[in-house]
C-alpha cells in the first residue's frame, strides 16, 4: 500500500517515515509539508493511505479534505495529531483512524491494517463510539517536541509554560519542550480551563503545582513551582488579583 506522509514539521515527517520502514507492506511513496502540497501529491500520485495532520498552516487537515471532495478516488486518511479535541469531527469526514503525536508503531500498524482492509473491501468503517472511547481513554496528554522527537507528557505533570520569540515552551519536573502551538492563549484552550491560568502576559502556570508566592517589587509577585527546589517565574500585578480569587491567600 502507497502511503502520503503530511506535516508542516519536518521531525514529525521523519518519525512516520521511520516507523513505516518497519512495517511490512506499507512505503512512503511522498510527503508534503502543508495543506496545498497534500491536495496537489494526492491529486497527482493518488496514494492508497493518506497520514494527515490538523494543524497546519495554509489549509489544516480537514480543508484538505474539502478540496478534495469531487475526487472519484479518496485514498483512506488516517489523522496524526497531537490533540484529541478533534477525534469527533475526523470521524464525521469518514477517517479510518485517530492516531495522537507521538506515534507509536504498534498503534501505527494496526491503523494502517484497518485502512487496507477496508480499502479491499474486506472490514466495514470503524465504529465511532468505539474509536473515540479508545482515544480519550488514559489520562489526557501533551506532545511536546525535543530536537528530533516528540515526547508525550501528561498535563498534571506540567509546571508551566512560557512563551517567546513565536514558541511556547512547556515545562515540567522532568523535562522541557516546545508545544505544538502558536501562542499561550492557544495553549489555555487546550488545557482543562480550572487547574491553569495565566500569571503573566508570557506565563501560564498549573495551579495545583504552585508551592509558593513569594512578595516582588512593584506589587509582583514571584511564584516557586513543583516544590521548594522547583523553578520560580513570575506573577504579575494585573493578574495575581484572579490568582488571590481562586487560592484565597
Amino acid at each position: 500500500m502507497r502511503v502520503l506522509v503530511v506535516d508542516d514539521e519536518k521531525p514529525a515527517r521523519s518519525d512516520i517515515t521511520r516507523l513505516l520502514g518497519a512495517i511490512e507492506g506499507f512505503e512512503k511513496i511522498s510527503e508534503a509539508a502543508n495543506g496545498l502540497e497534500a491536495v496537489k501529491s494526492i491529486k497527482k500520485i493518488k496514494p492508497d493511505i493518506v497520514l494527515l495532520d490538523i494543524q497546519m498552516p495554509g489549509l489544516d487537515g480537514f480543508q484538505v479534505l474539502k478540496k478534495l471532495s469531487g475526487l472519484k478516488e479518496m485514498p483512506a486518511v488516517i489523522f496524526v495529531t497531537a490533540y484529541d479535541e478533534y477525534a469527533l469531527e475526523a470521524f464525521e469526514v469518514h477517517a479510518v483512524d485517530y492516531l495522537l503525536k507521538p506515534v507509536e508503531e504498534k498503534r501505527l500498524a494496526r491503523a494502517l491494517d484497518r485502512a487496507a482492509r477496508i480499502l479491499r473491501g474486506q472490514q466495514s468503517p470503524p465504529d465511532l463510539g468505539a474509536l473515540l472511547e479508545t482515544i480519550n481513554a488514559g489520562p489526557h496528554r501533551l506532545a511536546l517536541r525535543r530536537e528530533d522527537s516528540h515526547v508525550m507528557v501528561d498535563i498534571t505533570d506540567i509546571l508551566y509554560a512560557t512563551s517567546s520569540g513565536g514558541e511556547v515552551k512547556v515545562v515540567t519536573a522532568e523535562i522541557e519542550g516546545t508545544a505544538g502551538v502558536r501562542s499561550l492563549d492557544e495553549l489555555q484552550r487546550e488545557l482543562p480551563p480550572k487547574s491553569f491560568v495565566r500569571v503573566h502576559r508570557s506565563y501560564l502556570a498549573n495551579i495545583g503545582r504552585i508551592h509558593e508566592i513569594t512578595p516582588w517589587f512593584g506589587g509582583t509577585f514571584r511564584l516557586r513551582m513543583h516544590d521548594g527546589k522547583g523553578p520560580l517565574i513570575p506573577l504579575s500585578r494585573g493578574y495575581a488579583k484572579e490568582l488571590r480569587k481562586i487560592l484565597k491567600w
